[in-house]
């Protein structure tokens, strides 16, 4: 392996790391300098030691306004395994700006999981021009794999693999693979099929290593094994490597044919990327990608904001039913907000934890009842604590008894509220094949304030405050 190949396989030095493996900001600025006083041979100097998912970070952090002076001075440096590291948004933008044979050049270098990342983002016109840029093989693996449905473990999938019949001797593989040198250069495990090219089982490479030549696979081999369905979602397919501890899985079609392998690293970075997702999608924020367009996240902001701004009329037309009783005992006016913001944070605990249950396949029908008892029983434990405390702290700064029990039952019955519907909420969009992590905080909000005005309201209307 030469000295170039072994620095790209390498991280970056650590004086231009920091503690954290992140690019430290003096050397990014050296970089930039270098390129704005146009020497670009130190700039290139600079970032040739880096490995390429440094330099694709180094891409990020300079201002869109310097990245074209910036690739234009390390462009060389700039192959597919760096722009397979790189931000959607920051690739999107540079693919844009390269010519379809650039594409199909940095393609060609690539696993199909990869090349199809960079590809499936291009407008179909541009697509068109870069597939026929492709050599032939390359191209009808890249159509295939766009074929499939988004996010989908076909989309997911590398084609590149080794697969072997079942009467091979582990000689005949060991021979096979020393002279072939078309075949996949990076696997883990070997795929045993049967005449229909239908996977039968798995050998490690160490078993290879370690079994006499003369011995079977099909004596060596591991007939268990998990198969991905090749419309299978990438989230489904994260569960499943990690429920079954998966290195790699092999890929089939609706006839059960080995098409493609799904590797460990490619879903490393699915299930980072679901849980980011998840996160962002419950507080309405969208992607949340700091390289995501302005007006576009403004507009996936704005409308969940809309959806906020009518719950919360909702909520303040509850109020407005109790106006006369807010004139005549103003002192409600400042309670009730605590009410209705600890019934918020706690349906909002509820919530997370019912999704994440929901998309780890954790909550199934099994279990569901089970899971609304538990949740009712932690939110009656809370709600009393909650009610106890906040009764207490009113009775001693207002001594009004009656207003200390009337809050106190307000904050437990807000509580039981908001358990259930942190509960139910997302188990009732689930049922409905609406992805609950998208709409259910604000349903889950909605109920909490409207139950927690209503509650200490209504109490307070009962207990005749005010009159």
């Amino acid at each position: 392996m030469s000295e170039t190949e072994l620095q790209a396989d390498s991280p970056a030095p650590e004086s231009q790391l920091d503690a954290d493996d992140r690019l430290r900001p003096e050397f990014v600025d050296a970089v930039l300098d270098a390129v704005h006083a146009g020497d670009s041979a130190r700039a290139h100097e600079l970032a040739e030691p880096l490995h390429p998912a440094d330099i694709a970070d180094l891409v990020e952090l300079t201002p869109a306004e310097a990245r074209p002076a910036l690739v234009d001075a390390i462009a060389d440096l700039i192959d597919g395994d760096v722009l397979a590291e790189m931000n959607d948004w920051v690739r999107e933008a540079l693919v844009d700006a390269l010519e379809p044979h650039q594409v199909a050049n940095i393609a060609s270098e690539l696993d199909t999981d990869d090349a199809v990342a960079i590809i499936e983002d291009m407008d179909v016109e541009d697509q068109r021009e870069v597939l026929r840029a492709l050599d032939p093989d390359d191209r009808a693996a890249i159509e295939e794999a766009l074929s499939y449905p988004e996010e989908s473990a076909g989309r997911l999938m590398q084609r590149e693999l080794i697969a072997v019949p079942e009467h091979w001797t582990v000689g005949d593989v060991l021979d096979y693979l020393r002279k072939n040198e078309d075949l996949a250069t990076d696997f883990w495990e070997i795929f045993i099929v049967d005449p229909a090219h239908k996977p039968v089982g798995t050998c490690a490479l160490s078993w290879i290593l370690r079994t006499p030549r003369v011995v079977s696979m099909g004596d060596v081999m591991k007939r268990e094994q998990t198969l991905i369905p090749v419309d299978m979602d990438q989230e489904e397919v994260a569960l499943r490597f990690q429920k079954y501890a998966l290195i790699s899985a092999a890929v089939v079609d609706p006839s059960g044919r080995l098409v493609g392998v799904i590797t460990v690293d490619d879903v490393v970075h699915i299930i980072s990327e679901e849980a980011g997702e998840d996160i962002l999608r419950l507080s309405g924020a969208g992607e949340g990608d700091i390289n995501e367009p302005v007006l576009l996240t403004v507009r996936t902001r704005l409308t969940w904001l809309f959806v906020n701004l009518f719950t919360a009329i909702i909520a303040a037309s509850v109020v407005g039913l109790f106006e006369g009783t807010i004139a005549k005992f103003a002192l409600l006016a400042v309670l009730m907000p605590i009410v209705s913001g600890m019934g918020g944070n706690a349906g909002t605990q509820t919530l997370a934890v019912v999704v994440r249950a929901i998309a780890t396949n954790q909550l199934t029908d099994t279990n569901t009842v089970r899971m609304i008892v538990r949740e009712f029983r932690i939110a009656a434990a809370n709600g009393a604590s909650l009610g106890l405390a906040i009764g207490l702290g009113t009775l001693l700064i207002y001594h009004i008894p009656m207003l200390a029990l009337v809050i106190g039952l307000a904050m437990i019955i807000n509580n039981l509220i908001a358990g259930l519907s942190g509960v139910l909420v997302p188990l009732t969009l689930d049922r409905l094949r609406v992805d609950p992590a998208v709409s259910s905080a604000v349903f889950v909000t909605m109920m909490t304030d409207v139950m927690g005005f209503f509650s200490f309201l209504g109490l307070a209307t009962l207990a005749g405050l005010g009159s």
